[in-house]
């Protein structure tokens, strides 16, 4: 079944083989037979897979590839490249979904070359009718002779497809895909496309004119009778995200190839709702040759006003009374090259709200990104007043920390009433809605922050003394949970044990982290810095491991020193990436005492790999002392205090920044007295 020109990296052969990269460095190291490079680079090579799996199981390190690595190799070796792979694997997963008789009927043809030269045709009666039949569809109907090198891909698509399901298998490989490859595509997390899909509202038709990989298409709740288009200037996106929508819905699916802007598949389109996450700051979007295109009702954009072409681009495709919502970067909304669009926008009732996002979002996540809420102007009175809506405050530190729940709530909360009103209770620091009229000044500056009124420091003055009550709890909790002064001692010579020993003698168990999908996530950050799961996972697939009390969740890049002990409260919770998980088996091994070992600084010193910006922890190289359980205990419990002091520090640094910050704007803003 597999072909015999796949290369595999080093990272692959970890996965194969279930263990960590360094493993297989040392293998490198140590064994004069492995296999020697194919192909790749000095510092990344690549090696053919049958002479490692060969290897793998002369060593007794692998019984079986599993069929999920075995079909991802089949397509990162594919000939023709990873997507043109997914896109064949997609046709035939598309052909079981909907006719799954038939494909078991045509893949019993045991010639490879025989299945190629019959499969087009029925395939062809599949996607027709499912992407319709036009000049140029966005899903090719690939020749026998393209279809022979992907056969073998196929039938073990198919095959895990059955374990899986076809939808959820195309998910996986895409999902693998991207993950391989995160620099090549600009992705939209679930929880923004599902914020943008509920302020569009439900739709029966909706396009999204930049699709990508079709996240925004997938939030879009499901309707009868719905049609959805899509378009991308990358021809392998448009076929993917049609792939990946008609394995999901029975909506009629409409993706084209093309740029939107210069080659418009859908012109003569008028949609309920249109969601869209345009490429940012592109000079090269076709300003030259646009300047007489009718789209422009409000104004020719600027060349560096890429984002209000696509702005006018949507409200040109919305039909009256229809609703756009982009994700835009926050220099649109106050650029003076823009702010003539941006007034007529206002003066025309187009613009109904534009929404802060926290940094961290969406990619770039170094700068918070808005949201633009857009509806087409009918026949009605034009809305006086725009919503602004500001949710920096509720973000974190750290990609992803911060609570989308808490986001989507305070956003919906505000849209839902403005829509149906047109107006809304004022919220300092989080919401308003302003009269138009207020924003009709020289430079039309959108940007949320600049209109909202501050929030009351701290929360107001009862806040701050709560907070400081909290604080001086909370001082002195850590002074009674303060270590005793240690007695000097020799340093102890105990025999030492690993990790790597321990879980193959069935003393404690190794999971590693990433796999999805999972609402509540633990994520490397939360394990630093002590905090709730805060992330989430996409889905790709695969079964999240889901982390149970007692367990211990150690990061394996620029944590050395790090270990944390699972409690009732995270149970639950699903690991993240570049997390390990260590499972104790509580008969020989106490949680607590592992915990205490793995944070010494020599251990994590000793099982690092040390690279240019950050090092790398192996965490089976992770040494343990042989100590009776009674004695582990005892360690443990010394260890479970320190914790406990930990965590009332890091509370007590949290309160403190807090009533410091409070303070700082009540005596700047005069709600708090200096006497």
């Amino acid at each position: 079944m597999q072909g015999n020109g796949t290369e595999v990296t080093a990272a692959d052969i970890a996965r194969l083989a279930g263990v960590g990269r360094a493993a297989v460095s040392n293998w490198r190291r140590r064994h004069a037979d492995f296999p020697k490079p194919v192909g790749g680079t000095e510092t990344s090579p690549a090696f053919a897979l049958s002479e490692v799996e060969e290897w793998l199981r002369v060593q007794g390190k692998l019984a079986e590839v599993p069929l999920k690595e075995r079909v991802w190799q089949q397509v990162t070796g594919h000939p023709e490249g990873p997507v043109t792979a997914l896109v064949h694997a997609g046709c035939a997963l598309l052909y079981l979904h909907d006719r799954p008789l038939a494909w078991l009927e045509l893949s019993a043809c045991p010639d490879d070359e025989q299945l190629a030269r019959i499969l087009p045709e029925p395939l062809w009666h599949v996607l027709t009718p499912r992407f319709g039949l036009v000049r140029e569809p966005a899903v090719p109907h690939p020749t026998p002779a393209e279809f022979l090198p992907s056969i073998p891909l196929l039938r073990g698509a198919t095959e895990l497809a059955a374990d899986l399901g076809a939808r959820q298998t195309f998910e996986f490989l895409l999902a693998r895909h991207l993950d391989a490859n995160p620099r090549q595509y600009t992705l939209t997390p679930g929880e923004l496309a599902e914020l943008m899909a509920e302020l569009a509202g439900p739709a029966r038709s909706v396009l999204d004119p930049a699709c990508g990989t079709g996240a925004l298409l997938r939030a879009v709740a499901a309707r009868p009778g719905q049609e959805l288009y899509g378009q991308d200037s990358v021809r392998e996106l448009a076929a993917l995200t049609a792939l990946r929508l008609a394995l999901r819905t029975k909506s009629t699916i409409r993706t084209a190839p093309g740029d939107s802007l210069r080659a418009d598949a859908h012109e003569h389109l008028r949609a309920e709702a249109v969601l869209c996450h345009p490429p940012f700051n592109e000079r090269n979007w076709g300003h030259d040759e646009l300047a007489y295109d009718p789209r422009w009702e409000y104004g020719f954009p600027a060349r560096t006003e890429s984002e209000l072409a696509w702005v006018q681009h949507a409200l040109a495709r919305l039909a009256d009374g229809g609703t756009a919502v982009l994700l835009m970067p926050p220099s649109a909304a106050s650029r003076r090259s823009g702010r003539r669009i941006r007034a007529d926008l206002l003066r025309r009732g187009a613009l109904r709200a534009v929404i802060a996002l926290p940094v961290g979002a969406a990619p770039p996540y170094n700068i918070p990104l808005h949201l633009w809420v857009l509806r087409r102007p009918g026949k009605a009175a034009v809305p006086p007043e725009l919503l602004l809506v500001d949710t920096g405050r509720l973000g974190a530190e750290g990609r992803g920390g911060f609570d989308w729940a808490a986001v989507r709530t305070a956003v919906l909360d505000a849209w839902r009433p403005f829509d149906r009103a047109g107006e809304v209770a004022e919220r300092p620091g989080l919401s308003r809605s302003v009269p138009v009229i207020e924003l009709l000044d020289d430079d039309v500056d959108l940007a949320p922050a600049r209109h909202l009124p501050p929030p009351a420091a701290g929360g107001g003055a009862e806040e701050l003394t709560v907070v400081r009550e909290r604080l001086g709890e909370t001082l002195r909790l850590a002074a009674d949970l303060t270590p005793p002064l240690a007695d000097d001692a020799r340093p102890a010579r105990w025999p030492l044990t690993t990790v790597g020993e321990l879980a193959r003698g069935g003393a404690l168990v190794l999971r590693t982290g990433g796999h999805g999908p999972h609402a509540r996530v633990l994520t490397d950050h939360d394990v630093l810095a002590g905090t709730a799961p805060s992330g989430t996972l996409p889905e790709n697939g695969e079964v999240p491991v889901l982390v149970e009390p007692g367990d211990i969740v150690v990061p394996v890049l620029g944590g050395g020193g790090v270990a944390r002990v699972i409690d009732e409260e995270t149970a639950g919770a699903a690991l993240g990436r570049n997390l390990t998980l260590l499972r104790p088996d509580g008969s020989a091994l106490d949680a607590w005492f592992v915990a205490g070992f793995l944070r010494g600084t020599a251990n994590s010193r000793q099982a690092s790999s040390y690279a240019s910006t950050a090092s790398r922890l192996d965490v089976r190289r992770l040494q343990l002392p042989r100590l009776p359980l009674d004695q582990q205990r005892r360690y443990g419990d010394r260890f479970r205090a320190l914790a406990a002091f930990e965590d009332t520090l890091r509370q007590a640094g949290r309160l403190g920044e807090r009533l410091v910050r409070g303070m700082y704007d009540g005596l700047t803003d005069g709600t708090v007295a200096p006497d």
